[in-house]
C-alpha cells in the first residue's frame, strides 16, 4: 500500500509532488524558495492593495523566505524587530527593493497613493478614497477623473490603481 507526500503553501493550496516530496533536487529546492518568495511578495501585494490578508500573515510570510538581495537585509531586521506594528511604507520600499528599483521617497509615496485609493475603494469608503485623491492628487494624475459615487465607478478607479501599483513594480 503506497501513500503520498503531501505539503501545503503558505495559501493552503496543495503543492505539487516535485515540491513537496521529501529527496528533492537542489534545483527543485531553489524553485520552491523562488516559489515561496514570489507567495510573500503576492501576500504584501495583497495586503497593500486591500484584500483580506493580515499583517502578521504578511511579516511571517517575508521572514519565513528571504530574499538574498543585501538591500532587502535591514527591512527584514525592521520586520523582526517591530512584527505587525512595521509601517505600511516598510512593505512598499521593500517590495521596490526587491523589484530591483531603488526605494526613493517619490517612488514610495507614489505606491503608497495607489495602494491607498485601492484599500479605500475596495472598502468602498468614499470619505478615505476623496482624502486619498486629495493628498496624493498630483501623483496620482493618470488615474481615472471622478466621481466615484456609483459601485461601477469605484471598481474602475480600484482596477486602474492596482494596474498602476503592479506596473510601477515590473
Amino acid at each position: 500500500m503506497g501513500f503520498e507526500v503531501v505539503d501545503y503553501d503558505l495559501l493552503g493550496e496543495r503543492l505539487p509532488c516535485s515540491i513537496s516530496c521529501r529527496g528533492t533536487t537542489k534545483k527543485t529546492e531553489a524553485s520552491l524558495a523562488a516559489k515561496t518568495a514570489r507567495m510573500g511578495l503576492e501576500l504584501v501585494d495583497r495586503y497593500l492593495l486591500g484584500e483580506p490578508v493580515s499583517k502578521p500573515d504578511v511579516v511571517a510570510a517575508l521572514l519565513a523566505e528571504r530574499s538574498d538581495d543585501p538591500a532587502a537585509a535591514p527591512f527584514y531586521r525592521a520586520f523582526e524587530a517591530v512584527g505587525a506594528r512595521a509601517a505600511d511604507e516598510a512593505f512598499i520600499a521593500l517590495r521596490l527593493v526587491l523589484a530591483g528599483k531603488p526605494p526613493e521617497d517619490d517612488a514610495v509615496r507614489r505606491l503608497r497613493g495607489l495602494t491607498a485609493v485601492a484599500r479605500a475603494g475596495r472598502a468602498g469608503d468614499g470619505a478615505g478614497l476623496a482624502a486619498a485623491l486629495k493628498r496624493d492628487g498630483k501623483i496620482l494624475s493618470d488615474l481615472p477623473a471622478g466621481p466615484f459615487e456609483k459601485p461601477a465607478e469605484r471598481d474602475r478607479l480600484v482596477a486602474a490603481a492596482t494596474a498602476a501599483y503592479r506596473a510601477e513594480l515590473t
